[in-house]
C-alpha cells in the first residue's frame, strides 16, 4: 500500500485495508519498542506540531514517535505561531511545508486541518479536531486487538456525548471494521444526520451495524468493549457543566453497568478521566455539584478490565506507523 505523501485527517479518507495495515505497523513498532531494537528509518526529516488546544498523549505520542523514528521535532502550542491571529492558515502551511517534513495539527474546526492540507506541499497529521480524532482510533483498534484477536463482529458501546469526536470517530472506523456500534446517549447528544447515514452506508458495505439506545442498560448488553469519554470537551463553555451532568449522570459507567456487557468485556476512555477527587477541576465539580466521579468510576477506571493506560500508550505506536507511512519513501 502507497501512503507516501498522503494526508491524515479523517478515516472517512481510508479503506478498511489501509486501516488495518497502519494498526499492524503498529504492532511491528510495538514489539521494537519493546525489544529495545532501533528504527529511527526517518533520520533526517524533521516535522512540526501545531497545537491549539493542550494534551498530554497527543504531544508526547508525537515527539517520542518521531523521535525515535530519527526526526527532528518543532512544538508550537497555543501561542507559539502566529497562524489565525497574524497569518493565515494558507500562508502557515506554505510556510512550514517549506521547512518540515510533516505538520500535525491539534485545535478546533476539522476545516482548519483541511485547509492546513490543501496548501500543504508535505502530509498533514489530525491530531485532534472538534469533529474528527483519528489518531486516537487507531489506537482503540489496536486495543481491541490485543484483547480479542479478531475484532470483526465485536460490539462496542459508547456512553456520553454521542455528538463529541470521539464518538464520531468511532461510528466512523467500527463501521468500516466490521465492529457493531451502539451509541448510548440522550436523544439531543447524538452525531449529525449526515455523518450516521454516511456510517450506515460504510456499515451495509462492511458488514457491521449502527444503533443508537437511549436507555445505557439495555445499550450495553452483550457488549465487548464499553467506551466512554469527559462530559464537557475541550473548548466548550464551563457554564454547561450542570446541564451536561443532568443529562449525562445516567450514562456513567459503573461496576452495576459493567456487569451487564459479556463477563470478558474491557473499558476504553480516551483520557483524560474524571474519576476522582486528584485533578482541580474534579475538586470544582465535587464544590459545585457534589460529585466525587463523573462518566465513570474509580472502581471501574481501575478495575482488571479497564485497559486505558495499555490504550494510551498504543498512542505512541499508532501515530509511529502513521508518520512512518506517510513520510518513508
Amino acid at each position: 500500500m502507497n501512503f507516501y505523501g498522503r494526508d491524515f485527517l479523517k478515516l472517512i479518507d481510508y479503506t478498511p485495508e489501509e486501516i488495518t495495515y497502519l494498526i499492524k505497523l503498529a504492532f511491528l513498532f510495538k514489539n521494537k519498542k519493546k525489544e529495545h531494537k532501533n528504527h529511527d528509518y526517518l533520520k533526517g526529516k524533521n516535522v512540526v506540531l501545531l497545537f491549539e488546544k493542550d494534551s498530554t498523549r497527543t504531544r508526547c505520542a508525537f515527539e517520542v514517535g518521531a523521535y525515535d523514528l530519527g526526526m527532528g521535532v518543532t512544538y508550537l502550542g497555543p501561542t507559539g505561531s502566529q497562524m489565525g491571529k497574524k497569518e493565515s492558515i494558507e500562508d502557515t502551511a506554505r510556510v512550514l511545508s517549506r521547512m518540515y517534513d510533516g505538520i500535525e495539527y491539534r485545535g478546533f474546526d476539522q476545516n482548519i486541518v483541511e485547509e492546513l492540507a490543501k496548501y500543504s506541499k508535505v502530509p498533514v497529521w489530525n491530531g485532534l479536531t472538534n469533529e474528527f480524532h483519528p489518531t486516537q482510533m487507531l489506537a482503540d483498534i489496536m486495543t481491541m486487538a490485543e484483547n480479542f484477536g479478531d475484532i470483526r463482529g465485536k460490539k462496542l458501546v459508547f456512553l456520553g456525548d454521542g455528538r463529541n469526536n470521539v464518538a464520531n470517530s468511532l461510528m466512523v472506523v467500527c463501521s468500516k471494521l466490521g465492529i457493531n456500534f451502539v451509541c448510548s446517549s440522550p436523544k439531543e447528544l447524538i452525531p449529525k444526520k449526515e455523518l450516521i447515514d454516511e456510517c450506515k452506508e460504510f456499515a451495509k458495505k462492511y458488514n457491521s451495524t449502527i444503533e443508537f439506545i437511549e436507555d445505557p442498560k439495555e445499550a450495553v448488553k452483550n457488549a465487548d468493549v464499553l467506551y466512554t469519554d469527559v462530559w464537557v470537551s475541550m473548548g466548550e463553555d464551563a457554564s454547561i457543566w450542570k446541564e451536561r451532568i443532568n443529562l449525562l449522570k445516567t450514562y456513567q459507567v459503573n461496576k452495576e453497568l459493567l456487569s451487564l456487557a459479556n463477563e470478558d468485556a474491557i473499558f476504553l476512555h480516551c483520557l483524560p478521566s474524571f474519576h476522582d477527587l486528584k485533578t482541580t477541576i474534579g475538586q470544582e465539580i465535587n464544590e459545585k455539584f457534589g460529585l466525587k466521579e463523573m462518566e465513570v468510576t474509580n472502581e471501574v477506571f481501575e478495575s482488571k478490565q479497564s485497559k486505558v493506560f495499555d490504550q494510551a500508550e498504543n498512542r505512541l505506536h499508532t501515530i509511529k506507523a502513521v508518520m512512518f507511512a506517510t513520510l518513508y519513501k
